[in-house]
């Protein structure tokens, strides 16, 4: 029999089409069914990429939606229609209280592991970095490596915690852990659970040192292979106390502890690499005074994203609810949770501090941290990411959402760009205007950081096409290599004082991201004859009285609001871009102008 060419065999298995040559041909088959609940969104727009040119000429099959529109459209069309609750309805269940502790275990940013002079670099061939020590050797001996003191301090300074002396480890925790009583302020700019307010506070009850341990990798047959590369890493362990009651708060506790480590260089990586992970303790209890005492809490272990955070706590939480409203009981246990699933799952009984068996060990030396240390550390430290944020809010004008993802964007270095782009602006503004006229710095910082965090990001999406295909990198000390930060706040200048409009702005920042700008950006402003050249006041007044010809509807609107409809007003503004040279118009004084006549139009 003739073989199926593999684009045939793709469309068929794929989206139901059938061959229209061989076997399939001679014989009518009824298109296969779509697989409820099952599909490849993005099996369109591969055949499209990469079949031959006959097969993605069939007529029957949908144009190719991009994944992430088609993920969002899917999002929207299912609220719509109540099949999901969205997760800001489901944070608290009437009845009832969530009570959630979490253990973080963070990779500290040194070179050596904990008790050997084993290098921690795991990309490397397996059991390449192993010391005797590290597989438990008889006659080796553990040997504290000082280099991972400095970022675990500077991590327990950040979360406000005292440091312990003399200190301890994992094994030894019981007596004396590397810090204790710590605590971090989560507000609503964070990104709480709105139920929490403002405000609220998370209790750290102490922060140990602790060794990783080896990566198993499964073969065929039931074997198992063991990588030591990672035995004997130093992490530190951060314990919380039980003050957290909604499960976005906790999400958002553990992506604030994340920064704060990275912001104060304790930790190589977040949970996106593996460098950090968490824990969840999740208990339940009623709310109408009948149990006083929490009750029995759950272990969800291994979380590796902030999303699995929140996913895991609401599905563990109605778990239990589930249980005890029919009558059982809450065991005791270690669960595990899938990313995408819709429950946990037991994995073991779980241990209590007996299992633990807590002990000095006869062969790690007393560690004795100096106060000198503590504090050439403590006045040493990196600008919390709370002071970084108010300044920028406050100095800079950004709104809390733009400065927090400032802040977090490619490890701290976008904030790095941000400052560097807006120094350079800054100069040439001030080299233009007297100190007395002066522009205020909020009128284009916010500018400046509205283009670093989403045009730049929009060059990367899928709206940018094949563009998409490329990425941003950023160095620590601020600078892209794509867009260098002197290009971008040349572009900025000129797109701030008005010598070009944003749809040309755009255009260049495209072609600075190509790198197609030989000359620069004044360069190629000048040989293209991109500046703008600004309509008269005569003609914006002539063209918005044609836009709001015709509009008897829309205008009854600002004569009777009670909120002013801004909606309303940009139809207009768009409609006056429409009929007029938008080459030539500047939308925000077209805005001003339409404004100014419907406000008009409510005075007495």
């Amino acid at each position: 029999m003739r073989r199926s060419p593999v684009a045939a065999l793709r469309g068929y298995l794929l989206g139901g089409v059938p061959s229209r040559r061989g076997c399939l041909a001679a014989h009518p088959v009824a298109t296969r069914p779509a697989l409820v609940g099952w599909r490849l969104p993005g099996a369109v727009l591969v055949r499209a990429l990469h079949a031959a040119p006959e097969a993605t000429a069939t007529p029957s099959r949908p144009p190719a939606v991009p994944l992430r529109k088609q993920l969002k459209d899917e999002a929207k069309q299912a609220k719509k229609q109540g099949k999901k609750k969205s997760k800001g309805e489901s944070q608290v269940v009437e009845g009832w209280e969530l009570t959630v502790g979490i253990e973080i275990h963070a990779q500290l940013n040194t070179s050596r592991k904990l008790f050997s002079s084993a290098i921690t670099s795991f990309n490397d061939e397996p059991n390449s970095h192993v010391a005797l020590f590290d597989v438990a050797m008889p006659g080796s001996h553990p040997l504290l490596q000082e280099d991972i003191l400095p970022p675990a301090i500077r991590a327990a300074l950040a979360l406000n915690c005292d440091v312990q002396r003399p200190s301890g480890y994992q094994i030894t925790q019981y007596y004396e852990p590397l810090a204790r009583n710590g605590h971090i302020t989560l507000r609503a700019r964070d990104g709480i659970a709105p139920e929490d307010g403002e405000s609220v506070a998370v209790g750290i009850k102490q922060i140990q040192l602790e060794q990783d341990t080896a990566k198993t990798l499964a073969q065929t047959g039931n074997v198992h292979w063991l990588d030591f590369n990672r035995v004997g890493v130093p992490l530190i362990e951060i314990i919380t106390e039980p003050h957290i009651h909604h499960p976005r708060t906790a999400a958002i506790f553990v992506r604030k502890v994340q920064l704060l480590l990275n912001t104060v260089d304790s930790c190589v990586s977040g949970m996106e690499t593996g460098g950090l992970r968490a824990d969840v303790n999740v208990s339940v209890r009623r709310t109408d005074g009948s149990t006083r005492e929490l009750g029995t809490r759950t272990e969800i272990k291994n979380l590796s994203t902030i999303k699995a955070i929140e996913d895991a706590i609401i599905a563990e939480r109605d778990r239990q609810i589930r249980e005890l409203e029919a009558g059982g009981v809450i065991a005791g246990e270690t669960r595990g949770w899938t990313l995408g699933s819709k429950e946990t799952r037991r994995l073991r009984g779980k241990e209590g501090e007996v299992d633990y068996r807590y002990m000095p060990d006869p062969d790690i030396a007393p560690l004795v941290i100096g106060d000198d240390l503590v504090e050439h550390l403590r006045t040493s430290l990196a600008v919390l990411p709370d002071v970084e944020m108010d300044r920028l809010v406050d100095e800079f004008g950004l709104t809390s959402k733009d400065a927090l993802s400032l802040i977090t964007l490619d490890m701290g270095a976008r904030i790095e760009y941000f400052y560097r782009v807006l120094d350079s602006l800054d100069a040439k503004i001030r080299a233009e205007f007297a100190p007395s006229t002066l522009p205020d710095l909020k009128s284009y910082s916010t500018l400046a950081g509205n283009w670093i965090i989403h045009e730049l990001g929009r060059l990367t999406t899928y709206k940018a096409g094949p563009l998409a295909l490329g990425e941003l990198s950023f160095t620590p000390d601020g600078e892209c290599p794509q867009v260098p930060a002197s290009e971008l706040s040349q572009l900025l200048y000129h797109l701030y004082r008005k010598h070009i409009t944003g749809k040309v702005a755009k255009e260049l920042l495209v072609s600075i991201y190509l790198g197609e700008l030989e000359g620069g950006v004044l360069q190629a402003i000048n040989v293209n004859d991109l500046w703008f050249k600004e309509i008269s006041e005569q003609e914006y007044s002539a063209l918005a009285d044609a836009a709001m010809e015709g509009e008897e509807k829309v205008l009854q609107v600002f004569v009777e609001y009670e909120k002013f409809p801004q909606g309303k007003l940009m139809y207009l503004v768009g409609k006056m871009m429409r009929l007029g040279p938008t080459e030539r118009i500047d939308p925000a004084t077209a805005e001003g102008i339409v404004r100014q006549r419907v406000e008009a139009m409510r005075e007495p």
